[in-house]
């Protein structure tokens, strides 16, 4: 059983494993390394024994790289997935506010997180672990810690996209899938997963369909053509959801629809 200390160690490292692989994605890894022994604040003396004091572009870099983490996360994790097959489900249940949208994003987050804990552990242990305690130098590091993300967003790409995008790019033909480079592999990544979600999302809206249509039949047999279909439909839509145990379902397919 995970305690709650064994839980906050294990998401403890996430901001820097993505500092890692953000440095990794917008420069090279030689001008990374170098940018780190550079000193964030310099001293100078002034006239009359005044102090003047002025930032490195380190400082600049690690602004910058704050500034798209959330993109580029989540541009590189199993959220997007998520995110939409949820938004889906509230669509085809015919409810456009409920739940909320900071409840979805909060429920896809966590679960993005319980899908990718192998792979943080992995780039944690392998990259920023051994840097922290300076065994590695800063450039292996990066190698070493975006390599587990890289292999967990090949898992998830189509082959016909990625010779797309290798095509489109210039590059390729590549030796082993660890020779692609994330300029290639995030886009790649990116429509895989809109594809996949939008896959997923079509077999969802098939039984609130058939629902739907249901009810509309019955309500034009009746007469009643001024009554809304979605307004009778929605409560047995709802009621069939929580019978099978939808939310369950749900969370449980998305989890095991990535490949690791």
């Amino acid at each position: 059983m995970n305690t709650p200390g064994s839980t906050r160690r294990r998401f403890a490292p996430l901001a820097l494993i993505a500092v890692l692989a953000v440095l990794g994605i917008a420069s090279s890894p030689h001008v990374a390394c170098a940018q780190m022994s550079l000193p964030a604040l310099t001293v100078q003396a002034g006239k009359n024994g005044a102090q003047t004091y002025s930032l490195t572009i380190q400082v600049l870099i690690l602004m910058t790289v704050l500034t798209l983490l959330p993109a580029i996360l989540l541009a590189m994790t199993a959220f997007t997935r998520i995110i939409i097959v949820l938004s889906i489900l509230r669509q085809a249940l015919g409810m456009t506010t409920t739940p909320p949208n900071q409840v979805l994003t909060g429920l896809a987050l966590f679960l993005t997180f319980f899908v990718m804990s192998s792979t943080l552990n992995q780039a944690y242990l392998g990259g920023v672990k051994p840097y922290m305690n300076g065994q590695i130098s800063g450039e292996v590091a990066i190698d070493r810690t975006i390599l587990p993300l890289k292999r967990f967003m090949l898992a998830q790409t189509r082959e016909n996209d990625l010779r797309l995008f290798s095509k489109l790019s210039g590059h390729g033909p590549f030796a082993s899938p660890d020779d692609v480079p994330l300029s290639v592999l995030i886009p790649t990544f990116m429509t895989s997963e809109l594809k996949t979600a939008f896959q997923i999302g079509f077999m969802i809206f098939i039984p609130f369909l058939v629902i739907d249509l249901v009810v509309a039949s019955v309500l034009m047999s009746m007469g009643m053509m001024m009554l809304s279909p979605m307004l009778i439909s929605m409560p047995f839509k709802i009621m069939l959801f929580v019978l099978v145990d939808g939310w369950t379902l749900m969370l449980g397919t998305l989890a095991a629809s990535f490949h690791r």
